[in-house]
């Protein structure tokens, strides 16, 4: 039986192994597509694709079977739930990937996309950019349709010419930049506010006008500490929770 095939993964040996590795793995399963097959390699083999060991890989394993992303049988082995729950809260403890596994696991519909002039507000992240590409996305939940956020990227035009607007309808614009484009990515920096829902986000959110909402904005950096691109999605605030923990180290 063919197994289905995750991503790889550059390991921080700053954060503890296991939860990047559950994280790169929750990726890869929400962001598969319909034709891949449920079925996981064994944790000995997953072991060996991401570099860790057994007893790492089989702590990852165990955190994504208690969020029921995966179910594991004696003798048999470890598949995918195909209707795992994909609004659960995600911990994040400052991996990319963990970025990526939060963003992914939807139904993604391009409503716009093109060049645009820089927003006011970001003028500050692209310092003697006149335009930036922009794509508008509405996601939606897999199983029942039911619309939970809806996300504009607005990314440097230089990258905007190399995404393949398709692409966007199966990943999150951090994973299309990192593992389609090519973008080295060093950082990733959030802000989370409650906001109340404006005529658009309640039309395309289906909720009341005014209602509470998630205003989430993500800035991804490269490793020359220029910014690539700047996530601002409204959340409904019915489906969506933020944690995080900080190593005191």
């Amino acid at each position: 039986m063919t197994s289905f095939a995750p991503d790889s993964i550059v390991l921080n040996r700053k954060l503890p192994l296991w939860y990047q590795v559950s994280q790169s793995l929750r990726a890869s399963i929400l962001g598969r597509s319909p034709q891949d097959p449920l079925r996981l390699p064994t944790e000995e083999q997953l072991a060996g694709h991401y570099g860790v060991s057994v007893l790492t890989m089989r702590q990852a394993l165990k955190e994504l079977e208690d969020e029921g992303l995966i179910t594991r049988h004696r003798r048999r082995g470890t598949f995918i739930e195909p209707a795992a729950q994909r609004g659960a809260p995600v911990r994040l403890l400052g991996s990319v990937d963990a970025i990526v596994a939060q963003q992914s696991g939807m139904t993604a519909e391009l409503l716009e996309h093109g060049s645009t002039p820089v927003p006011a507000a970001l003028a500050d992240h692209f310092p003697g950019t006149g335009h930036v590409a922009m794509y508008h996305r509405l996601r939606s939940d897999e199983k029942t349709g039911e619309p939970t956020n809806h996300a504009r990227n607005y990314i440097r035009p230089e990258l905007g010419e190399r995404v393949d607007v398709a692409d966007l309808e199966r990943w999150p614009m951090t994973k299309v930049l990192r593992d389609v484009v090519g973008v080295r990515i060093t950082r990733v920096t959030d802000s989370v506010e409650a906001r109340l829902a404006d005529p658009e986000t309640a039309r395309l959110l289906q909720v009341p006008l005014l209602s509470p909402i998630l205003h989430y904005t993500g800035i991804t950096y490269d490793e020359e500490g220029r910014v690539l691109d700047v996530a601002v999605i409204h959340y409904r605030g019915d489906r969506f929770s933020f944690s995080v923990t900080l190593d005191a180290d």
